[in-house]
């Protein structure tokens, strides 16, 4: 009789060292006597977390799927999504200890890859000291099918329930997947709206120790009066004040994170409430700073990819405000600017398609146009660069 082998994971390999890692990998090895190849068959057999919806990028209308830590399961949400025999999926193994495999990636010098941040660094440009990065990390599938479709690379790893996306532009930070399933004039609106709270987010803390110290005449005269009254009271300079809130606030979220859901929740309206309150009633800071800290800290959750970019901008606005007042922030906003403009990601400019300038991308930029509009051309990445 005759038998026929029947797997849908087969590879072959002449190498000892690649035999071992397949067997560690979970794959059965078949070697025959006399043949120098041996046969490695996918039987892996082991438990993990289902396709749930991502937690940090909720969408309204959009999939609820999101990636999961496998690295075949992830490859599999995406072929679902993207059925072009154009897509090109290749694995490698990257990490001399980790022995972690890839999606698609260059050679990179490293021992042990864990997680996706692992490699941001090694996929920016060299000697990039930007405060932002080229390099995107979503847990959505659909996200990345889109971002594919445009030209761009994806990067998974087994392990990490995300993917890197290189180049990613400073616009896409203020885009997610469900500006595309609203009607055009209600996405723009709410993109307007990304955009007024990176302002407040990272300038409102800066501008008004700014204002306070150097320029009060630009408060009106009854806010002007309880505001005096208030720093008056308290034994802080207003530099210091916003600072302690900020410290306080930034302590409050990292409980919250890594505290239980359930307790996450009571920290939070803890501090709030008893916290906050008992600090203003005792004269330590005042209200109008507790009020700006809670403002910028809402905003900044608007576009939670930026949240570490704005608490450090905000942070050096604050001491730029407090030492040199407008003509400070003005400065330091004109070096964020020259910054950011003078970033590339792969050779692509960090902020395409505002600079250089390209008419036809900015139909996504300062609006989100209608299909009609979008879908008229591909948005391929090259050709911007082009």
């Amino acid at each position: 009789e005759k038998y026929v082998l029947s797997a849908s994971d087969i590879s072959r390999t002449d190498n000892f060292e690649d035999l071992l890692q397949m067997i560690m990998s979970g794959f059965a090895v078949l070697i025959i006597e006399g043949c120098s190849t041996a046969i490695c068959i996918g039987v892996q057999g082991y438990s993990f977390r289902s396709v749930t919806e991502p937690e940090s990028e909720v969408s309204e209308r959009g999939s609820r799927e999101g990636f999961v830590e496998p690295l075949h399961i992830n490859m599999s949400l995406l072929r679902r999504r993207i059925k072009n025999p154009k897509l090109k999926m290749e694995t490698m193994i990257l990490g001399e200890l980790s022995k972690t495999e890839m999606d698609k990636l260059n050679s990179i010098d490293i021992d042990t890859v864990l997680a996706s941040g692992y490699l941001v660094s090694f996929l920016e440009d060299e000697n990039d000291r930007s405060f932002f990065s080229g390099v995107g990390i979503t847990e959505r599938p659909d996200t990345v099918g889109g971002k594919i479709n445009e030209g761009r690379i994806a990067i998974l790893i087994d392990g990490t329930p995300s993917a890197l996306i290189v180049p990613y532009l400073f616009v896409e930070n203020f885009q997610t997947m469900g500006d595309y399933s609203y009607k055009p004039y209600y996405a723009t609106l709410i993109r307007w709206l990304k955009y007024l709270c990176f302002f407040v987010a990272s300038l409102l803390p800066g501008i008004y120790i700014a204002v306070a110290l150097f320029n009060p005449e630009l408060f009106p005269e009854q806010i002007l009066n309880q505001l005096e009254t208030s720093i008056g009271n308290t034994p802080f300079s207003l530099v210091t004040e916003i600072l302690l809130v900020l410290f306080m606030y930034e302590i409050m979220r990292e409980a919250g994170l890594r505290l239980p859901k359930s307790l996450g929740h009571a920290v939070s309206i803890v501090g709030a409430l008893v916290i906050g309150d008992t600090a203003v009633s005792a004269g330590l800071i005042v209200a109008p700073s507790l009020m700006i800290v809670a403002i910028t800290a809402i905003a900044s959750y608007v576009i939670p990819n930026l949240y570490p970019q704005l608490y450090v901008l905000r942070i050096l606005f604050i001491f730029a405000g407090g030492i040199l007042g407008i003509w400070g922030i003005v400065l330091l906003f004109c070096v964020l600017t020259v910054n950011v403009c003078g970033k590339s990601v792969l050779g692509v400019p960090y902020t395409m398609p505002v600079a250089p300038f390209n008419m036809f991308g900015m139909r996504d930029v300062a609006i989100r146009a209608d299909w009609k509009i979008l879908g008229k051309k591909r948005t391929v990445i090259k050709d911007f660069a082009e």
